[in-house]
C-alpha cells in the first residue's frame, strides 16, 4: 500500500531526533546483505563534522519512519557544489510504499534551491534508474563498480574525474 504524499510530513532533523534517526538506520539496513551495517555511524560522523548539508526525517502520523542524508563531494576535476546522497533509510514496515521516493525528491529540490549542481550515490540500478540517476563513465568512485555508482546532473553537464565522498563514510563505529 502506497502512502500518499499528504500523509508524509519532510522536515528537516532536530536535536531530538538524532537517536531515532539512528534505530530507524540500523532497522532498515539490518538485513539488506550489501551493507556493512555502519550507515548509523556514517550519518553520527557527518553529523559532528558538520557535514551535513541536508538531514530529512519522514513523518507518518507524528512519527519517524525514514531519513536521508546529503554531503558534499569532492571531485578531482574540481567541479563544486555537488553532493552525495545517503545513507537513506526507511523502517521496514514502511518501506516499498513511497516513502524513500518521496525523502528522495524532496531533497533533490532542497539541492537545488542550495544552487547545487548535481547529486550522486551508490544504490541499486534498477530504483535509482528511475529516479533519474544514470552511470556516467566519466565519473568514477575507486573501489565502487561503476553499475552501482550513479549522478544526476541538475544542469545537463556532468564533471569527469573521481568522487570522493566525506571522510564520515569510512566511520564503522570503532
Amino acid at each position: 500500500m502506497t502512502i500518499t504524499r499528504q500523509e508524509i510530513t519532510i522536515r528537516n532533523e532536530t536535536i531530538a531526533d538524532a537517536s531515532v534517526i539512528t534505530e530507524v538506520t540500523i532497522a532498515a539496513f539490518k538485513t539488506m546483505e550489501i551493507s556493512n551495517h555502519t550507515e548509523q555511524f556514517i550519518i553520527e560522523a557527518l553529523r559532528s563534522a558538520k557535514a551535513l548539508t541536508l538531514s530529512l526525517v519522514a513523518e507518518v502520523d507524528g512519527r519517524v519512519v525514514g531519513h536521508i542524508a546529503f554531503s558534499p563531494v569532492s571531485i578531482s576535476d574540481g567541479t563544486q557544489n555537488w553532493y552525495g546522497l545517503g545513507p537513506v533509510s526507511v523502517l521496514p514496515e514502511y518501506q516499498r510504499r513511497g516513502i524513500g521516493k518521496a525523502l528522495i525528491q524532496e531533497g533533490l529540490s532542497r539541492l537545488k534551491d542550495l544552487n547545487a549542481q548535481g547529486c550522486c550515490l551508490v544504490g541499486h540500478p534498477e530504483y535509482y534508474r528511475k529516479l533519474g540517476f544514470e552511470n556516467v563513465p566519466e565519473l568514477v568512485h575507486e573501489g565502487i563498480p561503476q553499475e552501482v555508482f550513479f549522478a544526476l546532473s541538475f544542469d545537463g553537464r556532468f564533471p569527469q574525474g573521481h568522487v570522493t565522498f566525506h571522510e564520515g563514510f569510512q566511520a564503522n563505529g570503532e
